[in-house]
């Protein structure tokens, strides 16, 4: 299938989802690149309800929101392996942890971001950790079914390991500005483990961006504190 362009910028952490997607199923797209701040034409054509990135174009067709692009891929290109599982419960409960993923880690990145003083920062800091600790729970259930695999989808990068691995690059830059490990090897061990597997994977190596460049992002861009 040909036509497919992907409308986003470099360090969002929703359209790096999209584009190790793309990756793992070897398509061939077209990146068009948003300018922070400003809604292009093409965009506000595209996804005209929330005006925001990523946008899948496949021919000729706009997909909105980073999962359901993903989960999109996965059905529309067969080829390779499945994204996400194909038991429906364990498809349900992958879908369960990315919606989790998506309400409380970009809410609590932004929460430590913002922070005023160190009190605020540790409290914010401790929000996001909580998360952390529990998908290394999660990570370790998953494993002990999936036979000791390396990734929350099994042997393979999955939609959880994509929905969670869309941040990580946010996640070392937030260590940056606290000054602390939020990926702790004594506490979070697996899940360090788990990183480390991710980003040197063919499909993301490449995508997500360094933390120098991330933090530049935010000082430049982003509302300050």
């Amino acid at each position: 299938m040909a036509g497919v362009k992907l409308i986003g910028a470099r360090p969002s952490p929703f359209v790096i989802r999209v584009e190790i997607a793309l990756n793992l199923k070897s398509i061939d797209y077209e990146f068009s690149e948003e300018i922070y701040g400003c809604f292009s034409k093409l965009l506000l054509k595209s996804n005209p309800v929330h005006k925001k990135i990523p946008v899948l174009i496949h021919d000729d067709k706009a997909i909105c929101e980073s999962l359901i692009i993903v989960q999109y891929i996965d059905e529309v290109w067969t080829s390779g392996h499945s994204i996400l599982p194909s038991d429906p419960y364990d498809r349900a409960t992958a879908r369960f942890w990315a919606a989790y993923i998506d309400e409380k880690c970009f809410s609590s990145l932004s929460e430590l971001r913002l922070a005023k003083g160190e009190n605020e920062k540790l409290a914010a800091a401790n929000r996001l950790f909580e998360m952390l600790v529990l998908l290394e729970e999660v990570f370790v259930d998953n494993c002990s079914t999936e036979g000791g695999k390396g990734f929350f989808g099994g042997d393979k990068i999955g939609y959880l390991d994509i929905a969670l691995g869309g941040f990580l690059g946010w996640l070392k830059a937030a260590e940056k500005l606290v000054s602390m490990k939020l990926l702790d090897e004594k506490r979070t061990p697996e899940l360090m483990g788990w990183a480390e597997r991710f980003i040197a994977d063919n499909a993301v190596k490449g995508v997500i961006p360094e933390t120098e460049e991330l933090l530049e992002f935010a000082k430049k861009y982003l509302p300050k504190a």
